[in-house]
């Protein structure tokens, strides 16, 4: 029997975390409403926004694409009639420790040596956090109670809990998703604040380290009468960048039935891809 998958924990937490003794769980008028109703879910793509972050017009920015290899998304590909390619990450950003750009130089010359590229979500991995902002295609669901809020993207029934109006606690245990606390504010925006995550995943899609320092503050906001979620996200990491830096990513609208999607036993090895094996925890951590 195989080990406790990651995905069948927080797909059990998240079924049980939908109904407070016997039913659903209101919302208070004054915060703002991500859930609406069980049919609505948030998808990372349109109007100029997906799988990387968005920079803003000034200040220290996100580390995106090398000008030099141009990134072909699969969508795009079909549309200009042109080769797909993976992601190879511009190591002249200046936010960079060299640590960490020497780590990415290394997965950028496996990319240009033919290798498929690593990225959580093809790999059946937890994303860790500003990371799960990046996850493509299918739904990010959210679940609201006074205590807490659930992000869950169906996929691969991954999960964050943000647990709210408490403070951190004072020695957190480092996780794939660390400890998240939050808080509503003026009404229509959610403040999340993210700390004690461990050092196995990435910040972004293109494979950019971090440390156990790692601190990341988001704040989720509607916009465009409800339709759009803009997701504000800071980025402090000493351990691994020269300096804080801010990116933008928002979510479009959808409605459509949650479903169940397996990943991590489909995730086989087909035409040479090279895949990480997948975490599996001997037992649950709570």
């Amino acid at each position: 029997m195989p080990g406790f998958t990651l995905r069948s924990w927080l797909f059990a937490s998240c079924a049980a975390s939908l109904f407070v003794a016997g039913g659903a769980v209101a919302q208070p008028a004054s915060v703002p409403d991500f859930a609406a109703s069980s049919g609505v879910g948030w998808v990372a793509s349109g109007f100029g926004f997906g799988t990387d972050f968005v920079a803003l017009p000034s200040g220290p920015k996100p580390v995106t694409n090398d000008p030099k290899y141009p990134y072909v998304t699969n969508a795009d590909a079909a549309r200009l009639g042109k080769q797909p390619t993976f992601r190879v990450a511009d190591l002249s950003n200046p936010i960079l420790q060299p640590w960490a750009k020497e780590q990415m130089k290394k997965a950028n010359d496996d990319v240009l040596a033919g290798k498929v590229a690593f990225t959580a979500d093809a790999r059946c991995y937890p994303s860790g956090v500003p990371s799960f902002l990046l996850f493509p295609a299918n739904p990010v669901r959210f679940i609201q109670t006074p205590k807490e809020v659930l992000m869950f993207w169906q996929q691969n029934a991954e999960l964050r809990h943000v647990y709210l109006d408490v403070p951190h606690s004072a020695n957190p245990k480092p996780s794939w998703y660390g400890e998240s606390v939050g808080h509503y504010e003026n009404g229509d925006t959610l403040v999340v604040d993210t700390i004690a995550q461990n050092d196995k995943s990435y910040v972004d899609n293109y494979r950019t380290p971090h440390t156990t320092q790692l601190h990341v503050i988001e704040r989720f906001k509607l916009i465009n009468d409800g339709k759009t979620i803009e997701v504000s996200v800071h980025v402090e990491d000493p351990g691994a960048f020269t300096t804080p830096w801010d990116a933008i990513q928002r979510y479009r609208r959808t409605e459509n039935p949650w479903e169940e999607m397996v990943c991590a036993e489909n995730n086989t090895e087909y035409f040479n891809y090279d895949v990480v094996p997948i975490p599996q925890a001997g037992k649950p951590d709570f």
